[in-house]
This record gives structure tokens, sequence and C-alpha cells, in this order.
């Protein structure tokens, strides 16, 4: 078969699924990853016989796709910050949204150099390797408490050549040195059990619910005893960072400025939702 014809019947299998534009993304990133092939490739190459076994890997990973498996623990591999990262259902599959993050916590930083960075529940080490590859002489550490998600982080760090010490700690149980930090970023568990309903079955299924999870009576289950520990952990005038649900910011964001956080601030996501905070460490 063909490259085009191949290209051809999976996109319409999967079409019927997930919607033309998605399946041609999807059709694009197989023949990347099976063959190395760009769509220019594609294209150039059309009408190249693809070979056997090369249709079978094809046909089997369109099968678990319809089978809702997520397209990045197939090929085992997701893009973010321009790097292409390691993925396992131990670990979430990096978001757009959290690229975001990265691009506010570096813009803010403004090029400093020998920033005192750590990321809690750093799953594949997306935000703390994207961050020691963009701040300068930084000292960045991400900690979970998944030791399987931390083999992942670990892995990730090696083949991106960047500098991270990755350590196992329960956040919910943490002890910072004090004034030892100059950034803490967390992209923590915010789902609600109740939202469940609302969330497609390829992760529900596939992705780990104690990275995505909170229960609905304590929304904040993670937030509270990391900025209680930040503002010990931080230098004055050090900078927090979460990533957020939507429906719980507004509480998450007065409730720090009642514990007596300066420059509380939610930062809207490219989709115009409350998806960031920054606050500040009293100087």
């Amino acid at each position: 078969m063909t490259v085009e014809k191949m290209a051809t019947e999976a996109r319409a299998r999967l079409a019927s699924r997930f919607g033309s534009r998605e399946a041609a993304w999807m059709v694009r990133m197989i023949f990347e990853d099976v063959k190395g092939y760009s769509q220019v490739d594609m294209a150039l190459n059309g009408d190249r016989d693809l070979g056997e076994a090369t249709c079978k890997r094809v046909n089997e990973i369109v099968d678990r796709l319809l089978a809702n498996e997520p397209l990045q623990y197939i090929l085992g591999h997701a893009r973010f910050y321009g790097m292409d990262f390691k993925v396992s259902p131990a670990v979430l599959i990096p978001r757009p949204e959290t690229e975001e993050l990265v691009d506010i916590i570096v813009k803010d930083a403004d090029g400093r150099e020998d920033l005192r960075v750590l990321d809690l529940g750093t799953g594949s080490g997306c935000i703390a390797i994207a961050l020691a590859r963009n701040l300068p002489f930084a000292a960045v550490t991400g900690i979970d408490i998944s030791a399987d998600a931390l083999d992942v982080a670990r892995a990730n760090a090696a083949t991106l050549k960047a500098r991270v010490d990755f350590n196992r700690v329960d956040i919910l149980d943490l002890h910072l040195e004090p004034a030892s930090l100059d950034i803490i970023v967390s992209n923590p568990p915010y789902i609600t059990r109740s939202e469940r309903s609302a969330m497609e079955s390829n992760v529900l299924d596939h992705e780990p619910a104690t990275a995505l999870f909170v229960p609905d009576d304590d929304p904040l289950k993670f937030y509270t005893p990391i900025y209680k520990a930040a503002m010990n952990a931080l230098t004055p005038g050090g900078r927090l960072y979460f990533e957020l649900n939507p429906l719980t910011a507004d509480a998450l964001a007065d409730r720090m400025r009642a514990d007596g956080w300066e420059n509380v601030t939610i930062i809207p996501d490219s989709r115009k939702q409350k998806r960031f905070l920054s606050a500040t460490r009293p100087r």
C-alpha cells in the first residue's frame, strides 16, 4: 500500500470519531513517528510503497486511538515548549496551556541569572526542564510523590540535557529550607470529582487519576499547603506560580491575600480562562 493510500484510509477511519481536522493532525503525527516523515515528505513520497510491517503499525495505532488511548501514550512522547518529552501512563500528557505558564515565568524573570527554582508535582518534568533550559544558570529542582513519574522526568532531563535535581517528596508534607528559593511553581491536581462527567474517556481511562483529581469538599487540597510552605521557603520578593482550576481561582486568590501574599494576580490563558496565578512573598 502506498503512503498516500494508507494516510487516506487512516484519516477516514479517524475522522468518523474525531473529526477531519484532528484526524489529519493524528495521521501527520503517526507518519512522523513510524517513518520520520514531515507533511512535505508525505506529499513527496505519496506513491511510495510503505511495506507490510509499516502498514500494520499504522493500523495498530489507529485501532488504539479508536479505543480511546491517547496518541501521546501510544507513541511514547509529546511536544512541549519546543522539545520532545517522553510520556507514559505514569505522567500527565503536557498541555499547551502549561506552556503559557512557563512563558509567564520566563518573562517575569527577565533574564535574571542563578535563580533557585522548585517545581512541585513535576510529573514528566516538563515545567522544570523547560525552565532549566530557558532561565540562565538556574538551579532547578522538581519533586513528585510518584517514583514512576520521577523515572520519566529523569529520563527526559538526560535526553534533553537539562540540569534538574529530581526528588521524591509528598506535597502534603513539605519541609523546605527557609528563604532558599526564588521561584516556586506548581501545576497540582485541581479537577473536582464532580467534574469527571464532563471529561473525555481518553483522559479518564488512561491518565493518572492521582495527578488530576481532588475532593469536591477540598478543591484547594494541594494549593493551601503549597502556598503556606512557600511563604517560608521563598526569599523576600520571591514569586509563587500556580496553574489553576478556573472554578476555584477566585477562592484561592482571596485566601492567599488574606494570608499575607502580595501582588496576587489571576492571569487568563489564551482561551480567556482563569488559568494561572502569580503572587509575591512580602519583602
